[in-house]
């Protein structure tokens, strides 16, 4: 396989939250608030040029901002595929943060709502071992048909496909039913626990790989403090403990997890290998505030 990597997904400036309490309706509550870079997308792709891996990343930013983003990412080994977006925004993504680091969010997706056709060149898959997709780019209309068209290619040339549901919250929007039929047949999904039980309708662990395992050649299903679990269709074939870890801020972890585990095995890692290192970076990733290396 390439080790050469292409992520599609959002782009957003991430504003973060901390409040030093429950929030007080119409009245206020200190809290500490961050700028950050992130997106889901980005924040795959930023963790995976960390570790090591060839990437480039897919995305739409407001016009205004493109130059800045270019070279943002260039300085940390990504090559930016993006376009520059005259009619809306950057996107932006508040997260509130609890005392315990769980998260809310408020999403408005600006640019990347706009993502077509004419972003997703075919001439991008030269070359390439994999194209990485985040599940944000399906939930509108407009980025899901280009990406889809854009998945068919790939995988008529051979290129692997990894997908991460990458909200519960739009999946359940959308309906299970519906992601599912978008993203069957690809080679990896990378879902988080609720993930994994709003599109399978399940709860126990070895049902949920069989379920997914129907449709995506191999499950991998992040369950936080808990630590991780590969299989397919015929059940759990792996599973890890996660360390203990003191956690600051939860954002980003999921992205840093697949980014782990794909780093890896692009660069020929085995199962074992790629999923003790996607858990590594997980926990690497709650210990700052923010969704890309501290």
């Amino acid at each position: 396989m390439s080790r050469q990597v292409l992520v599609i997904g959002d782009v957003m400036t991430d504003v973060i939250v901390m409040p030093e309490g429950p929030l007080v309706r119409g009245s206020d509550r200190r809290a500490k608030v961050r700028s950050r870079p992130g997106g889901s997308g980005a924040n795959q792709a930023v963790w995976l040029a960390a570790m090591g891996a060839e990437v480039g990343l897919v995305a739409r930013v407001g016009d205004e901002e493109l130059h800045m983003y270019e070279n943002y990412f260039r300085g940390l080994g990504v090559v930016p595929f993006l376009a520059g977006d005259k009619e809306l925004p950057s996107g932006v993504l508040v997260t509130i943060v609890d005392p315990d680091g769980e998260r809310s969010f408020l999403t408005d997706r600006g640019a990347n709502l706009n993502l077509c056709a004419d972003d997703l060149s075919e001439s991008l898959l030269d070359g390439l071992g994999m194209v990485v997709v985040s599940g944000y780019s399906l939930f509108a209309p407009g980025p899901r048909t280009a990406v889809r068209d854009f998945l068919s290619l790939a995988k008529a040339s051979g290129v692997a496909v990894a997908v991460d549901p990458a909200s519960e919250g739009f999946l359940l929007e959308v309906g299970p039913d519906k992601f599912i039929e978008w993203t069957a047949g690809a080679d990896w999904i990378f879902a988080n626990q609720d993930e994994a039980e709003t599109l399978c309708g399940a709860v126990e662990l070895d049902v949920q790989m069989r379920l997914l395992g129907a449709h995506y050649a191999n499950v991998v299903i992040k369950r936080g403090r808990f630590g991780a679990a590969l299989g397919g269709l015929h059940g759990i074939r792996l599973t890890m403990q996660a360390p203990v870890v003191t956690v600051v801020d939860s954002t980003g972890a999921g992205d840093a997890f697949a980014a782990g585990f794909l780093a890896a095995h692009v660069d020929g890692a085995s199962v074992e290998q790629s999923l003790s290192r996607a858990i590594e970076a997980g926990a690497k990733a709650v210990r700052s505030i923010g969704g890309q290396p501290a």
